[in-house]
């Protein structure tokens, strides 16, 4: 049978999502175009890197391309069909992570990891408007990695895609906070410094940064602002809590990785997982 003849047909398509996956109606006569889609994308992306997303504009990044903001009107509708190229290219640049045949809990961590790497490296993904960041091919390939990295565990399409969409919350959330915390630090380090906005954190005093760090009252707090009689379970906690150390304060040292929230995260899954096999061979009569 002809698989064309019975293949559904292909539904509209926004024009948005036709620019993203390549697939925008040619334009009409005249010379041919001198850019593409994805260089404007890109010289977008670089301005981001380089100043940040809010000086990304039409005609920014037509300059950046020694064009005028007319001429970018042929390539791109519009700034927030601009936002989403530039949300899928960004991911482009994302590294494969390393794969872990055959053990899918090492492979999710390696997945949600990389993404987080990605965020802090470009922090202004997080502020793209949640509705420019559309479905792009390169985001699809890194779905299309944890459904790989998933292949051989025995779940339901839904129930793989429920674990992913809890991972990607994970990953913006992780990393608005590293983000932003690491933003104000480098704030009040400069202005102490009497150094310029500008300044690279890499130039900054990496002590200064860590005391600058908006966590890091949080024990001044607790022995000057909080008092037991407020907040007893807090502190009632606390009290049962070893003495400061040297070295890691368990013995495994889970306390001292950065990545100790993620874990906590996938024990829930690996939780689920386990609940969904059960109960399906339970079902089964298993």
């Amino acid at each position: 049978m002809d698989d064309d003849a019975t293949a559904a047909p292909e539904p509209p398509l926004s024009p948005t999502l036709q620019r993203l996956w390549g697939r925008a109606a040619p334009g009409r006569r005249g010379p041919k175009p001198a850019l593409s889609v994805d260089q404007v994308a890109r010289a977008a992306v670089g301005l981001a890197d380089a100043e940040g997303l809010e000086a990304v504009s039409m005609a920014r990044v037509a300059e950046s391309l020694g064009y005028s903001s007319m001429a970018l009107y042929r390539y791109v509708a519009n700034k927030d069909e601009l936002l989403s190229l530039m949300a899928d290219a960004a991911v482009a640049d994302l590294p494969a992570p390393a794969e872990h045949d055959g053990d899918w809990r090492a492979g999710l961590e390696a997945w949600t990891r990389a993404q987080i790497d990605g965020i802090v490296l470009r922090p202004w993904f997080l502020a793209l408007p949640l509705t420019t960041v559309r479905m792009g091919p390169h985001r699809v390939r890194w779905l299309d990695r944890a459904f790989r990295v998933l292949r051989d565990v025995d779940l339901t399409a839904d129930e793989k895609l429920q674990i992913i969409g809890l991972l990607a919350q994970y990953v913006l959330g992780e990393g608005r906070v590293v983000v932003e915390t690491q933003r104000a630090a480098a704030s009040v380090v400069r202005h102490r410094a009497g150094l310029p906005d500008d300044t690279p954190e890499s130039d900054l005093d990496p002590t200064a940064l860590t005391e600058a760090n908006p966590y890091h009252d949080f024990e001044a707090v607790l022995r000057h602002l909080a008092t037991p009689d407020a907040y007893p379970d807090l502190f009632a906690a606390l009290a049962t809590a070893p003495p400061p150390a040297d070295g890691p304060r368990h013995e495994d040292g889970w306390e001292d990785d950065f990545g100790v929230g993620l874990q906590i995260v996938l024990d829930g899954v690996e939780a689920f997982v386990a609940q969904r096999l059960a109960s399906r061979g339970a079902a089964d009569g298993g």
